[in-house]
């Protein structure tokens, strides 16, 4: 199990270092429309979905719990990027990252269930 908290940190690390590269590289851009900078918000949201992974992956390999403290940091990191981009980029990350992280709790919920009821089976 420990590798594959290992190869899931390093994943998300790498890809929201390759998101937060092209979001930088491309500010102007995004800047540029109201549907640039949805699509801004939109990939800073994902930026908060990987680190949001990172860190709890992080915080699972050192055997500290995760908690909401996990989300709201990784919530300060999309809202900064976001920043940089145009301010209606913070509304828009903050709202679909409210989106991503409904699913992922949900999609946690059904795994968690489904492990549960393969453990009382043996």
């Amino acid at each position: 199990m420990a590798g594959a908290v290992g190869t899931s940190m390093l994943g998300s690390l790498i890809v929201f270092t390759v998101i937060l590269s092209l979001q930088e590289i491309y500010r102007g851009k995004l800047a540029s429309s109201e549907l640039f900078t949805i699509l801004g918000g939109f990939t800073s949201s994902l930026l908060f979905l990987f680190s949001l992974t990172f860190i709890g992956n992080f915080q699972e390999s050192s055997g500290i719990k995760s908690g909401w403290g996990a989300v709201i940091l990784a919530e300060i990191i999309a809202l900064i990027a976001a920043s940089t981009v145009h301010r209606v980029c913070i509304t828009t990350c903050f709202l679909f990252s409210a989106g991503l992280l409904y699913e992922v709790n949900k999609i946690s919920g059904y795994m968690l269930s489904k492990t549960e009821s393969k453990s009382k089976r043996y």
